[in-house]
C-alpha cells in the first residue's frame, strides 16, 4: 500500500475526534508491595479471563486533535479518499526539553501496514531536529498491543501513575504507563578519526546525497541545498581552494562550500567570503564534524589572506564558534536589515575595521528554480516531504 503522510493543520483539523478503541485478552499486571527497604514493583504480562473491550464512547473526554491545553501541538496524518485513517500529534514540552506524543491512532483496517511505524518516525524526526532529549507518551497497562508496539519502536518504561483514571486503577488493571524514547548519545569525533580534503569529481554524488539528507525538511518540506551544491561548483564565485569534505571509512559525512561575496558601501566595495552549505550527514550530526570542518577551513582562509567571513546560519550554533551578529560590524543585509541568523567573524584581529555597508552574496544563492530542483531529485532515492514546526512560511 502506498500512502502520503501530511500535516494536519490546526485550522482544519482542530477538535477532530480520533475513535481510539481496542479489545484485548491480555494486560500488564502492575503490583506494588511495601518492603522494609522501600517498594517492590512488578509488571508482568497476564491473560484476562475474558477479553476486555474499551470504546471511545465510554470516556467523558474523547481523544481529539489540538485540545486547548496542548499549547504547542502539531499533527500529521494519512488521508485516503478524503477520510482520515491515521494520525499522530505531538506537543513540545519546553520546560523539560522533551517531546510528548499526545495522540497516535491508526484505523483498524489500516493497521499492520507500517503506518504506525512511519508516524513514530515522524515524531523521532521532530525530536532530532529540535534536539529534544526524549520523546514521552502515555498508554494503559491493559492496552497490551500499544505497549508492545512502543517497546518494539525503541521506547522503554519511565514511570507510572496508579490513580490517573480512577482511584482503583491497580485493581481495574488499567494503570497509566509512561514510556520514553531517547536519541542516541553521540561522542565527538577527533580530527585523526576523519579525513578532511578537497572533493573530487568521484565524490560529487555522495556529497550531494549527504547534503540532501542533512537539509531534507529542515527549513521547508524537501530542500534545495543539494542542487545548490551542484550549481555552486561551476559558479564564478565558488572557492574550491577553501571548500572541503569530511570522509570517514570511505563515506562522505560532511562538507563546507565557500564562495566570494562583498560588502558594499556606496562606491566602496569590500571583498569578503561566505560559506554555505556547511552540513553533516544526520547520523553524524552532534559529533563535532561541522566544527572540525570550519576550524580547518578558517585557517586555510586566513593563510590565504582572507579577512572576513559573513554568513546566514543557525544563531544557536555559530556564536559558540566565535561568530557575532553583523550589527556588531555595521554590516546589514542587501535590503538593510539585521537579524540573529546574519553573522560574521574576523579571521584576524581587527580585520573588520573599515568594512561596513550592505552584504551581497553570490547570485547562485538566489537563482535555484524549483522545477530544476524537482528534476534533479530524480537522481536520488525518493524522500518524503513533510511539514514540521518552525519551518519557514
Amino acid at each position: 500500500m502506498t500512502y502520503e503522510i501530511i500535516h494536519l493543520s490546526k485550522d482544519k483539523w482542530k477538535d477532530t475526534i480520533l475513535p481510539i478503541g481496542y479489545t484485548t485478552d491480555k494486560y500488564y499486571d502492575v503490583t506494588i508491595n511495601k518492603t522494609d527497604r522501600g517498594f517492590a514493583i512488578d509488571i508482568e504480562k497476564k491473560n484476562f479471563q475474558e477479553p476486555v473491550t474499551h470504546t471511545p464512547e465510554e470516556y467523558d473526554f474523547p481523544d481529539k486533535l489540538y485540545k486547548d491545553h496542548w499549547e504547542n501541538a502539531y499533527a500529521w496524518g494519512v488521508v485516503i479518499d478524503e477520510k482520515l485513517v491515521a494520525a499522530i500529534e505531538t506537543d513540545q514540552e519546553l520546560w523539560s526539553n522533551r517531546l510528548r506524543i499526545t495522540e497516535l491512532w491508526v484505523a483498524e483496517e489500516y493497521q499492520k501496514q507500517g503506518i504506525g511505524h512511519a508516524l513514530i518516525e515522524v515524531a523521532k524526526g521532530q525530536a532530532r531536529r529540535e534536539r529534544r532529549r526524549a520523546i514521552i507518551l502515555e498508554t494503559q497497562s491493559c492496552n497490551v498491543n500499544a505497549v508492545d508496539f512502543y517497546l518494539n519502536e525503541g521506547f522503554t518504561l519511565i514511570g507510572m501513575d496508579t490513580c490517573c483514571y480512577k482511584n482503583n486503577d491497580l485493581q481495574r488493571k488499567e494503570v497509566r504507563l509512561e514510556l520514553g524514547w531517547f536519541p542516541e548519545e553521540k561522542k565527538n569525533l577527533k580530527l585523526e578519526e576523519i579525513e578532511i580534503r578537497r572533493e573530487t569529481e568521484d565524490d560529487y554524488y555522495q556529497v550531494e546525497l549527504m547534503t540532501q539528507h542533512a537539509f531534507w525538511n529542515k527549513f521547508v518540506p524537501g530542500c534545495t541545498e543539494h542542487y545548490l551544491v551542484h550549481k555552486l561548483r561551476t559558479d564564478k564565485d565558488y572557492l574550491s581552494e577553501l571548500s572541503r569534505i569530511a570522509v570517514k571509512d570511505g563515506e562522505v559525512i560532511g562538507c563546507i562550500m565557500y564562495s566570494k561575496s562583498k560588502v558594499v558601501d556606496g562606491t566602496d566595495v569590500h571583498e569578503v567570503i561566505t560559506f554555505g552549505p556547511l552540513c553533516v550527514e544526520p547520523k553524524w550530526q552532534g559529533c563535532g564534524v561541522g566544527k572540525l570542518l570550519l576550524k580547518e577551513t578558517m585557517k586555510l582562509a586566513a593563510d590565504r589572506g582572507y579577512k572576513v567571513i559573513v554568513i546566514f546560519g543557525e544563531p544557536d550554533y555559530y556564536p559558540r564558534l566565535g561568530f557575532k551578529t553583523c550589527d556588531n560590524f555595521n554590516i546589514t543585509t542587501a535590503d538593510g536589515t539585521n537579524f540573529d541568523a546574519f553573522m560574521g567573524i574576523e579571521l584576524a584581529e581587527g580585520s573588520m575595521k573599515g568594512i561596513k555597508g550592505k552584504f551581497h552574496d553570490a547570485e547562485v544563492f538566489h537563482s535555484i528554480p524549483m522545477g530544476e530542483v524537482e528534476e534533479y531529485n530524480k537522481k536520488f532515492p525518493p524522500l518524503r516531504k513533510l511539514n514540521f514546526p518552525g519551518q519557514w512560511d
